[in-house]
């Protein structure tokens, strides 16, 4: 059986965007996530471990909120899991708030942090590193209708957009695999950020897809 440890962000933990209107977040059910259908798709040989976390970054400190930091959980999360075969690396999205300042660049070379991480790990069979499936976020939709959170992410379509010529980069770099989210799904218009159960339903068989020629 091959592992496979998806780590991410609220998008991989499966926040219902309905959430962003209740004081509490909603999350989809295992068999609308992603991660459950990417389950579902590869079969009974693959075991997925999903570790996605609302707020997460890839390396940056959150000051109001605390673990946030992908850096300091993934060596962790890596010996606590392994031996793993495939790392699914989706993280990016919440470093374009402002209170970080970054420009997409940035925001790959944080990516880039974690990608090395992982593949100069022990944490694949044969204490080996795993392979990695690099995936870009998905662009930021229109915020206009929700001023407090357009403050928070500053020209979000614009500088979303700009983030898989650098991620795609990054991967030709590293010699890792990657898949470019924004050429299958779009974020909700309820809050520009989180993904529908029907872009789930897309997102999980692309990576089930890019997966199988690994």
């Amino acid at each position: 059986m091959k592992t496979i440890l998806c780590f991410g962000d609220s998008n991989t933990w499966g926040f219902n965007p309905i959430g962003i209107t209740t004081p509490n977040a909603i999350r989809h059910p295992l068999d609308v996530r992603w991660t459950g259908l990417l389950a579902k798709d590869l079969g009974s040989d693959f075991r997925i471990i999903e570790e996605g976390q609302n707020g997460r970054t890839t390396v940056h400190e959150d000051p109001l909120n605390v673990c946030r930091n992908g850096k300091d959980y993934l060596p962790a999360c890596l010996e606590s899991h392994k031996p793993i075969d495939i790392v699914v690396l989706m993280l990016g999205t919440n470093d374009l708030k402002s209170l970080y300042n970054l420009p997409p660049g940035e925001i790959a070379n944080g990516a880039g942090i974690l990608a090395r991480m992982i593949l100069t790990s022990t944490a694949g069979p044969d204490n080996q590193p795993p392979k990695l499936l690099l995936v870009c976020p998905p662009k930021i939709g229109s915020l206009s209708h929700l001023p407090d959170l357009e403050a928070k992410i500053p020209n979000g379509i614009a500088r979303s957009t700009q983030l898989p010529r650098y991620y795609e980069a990054l991967a030709s770099t590293l010699g890792c695999a990657y898949l470019n989210s924004q050429d299958s799904v779009q974020t909700s218009p309820i809050d520009g950020i989180h993904l529908e159960a029907s872009e789930h339903a897309k997102l999980g068989p692309a990576v089930a897809a890019k997966i199988r020629t690994m």
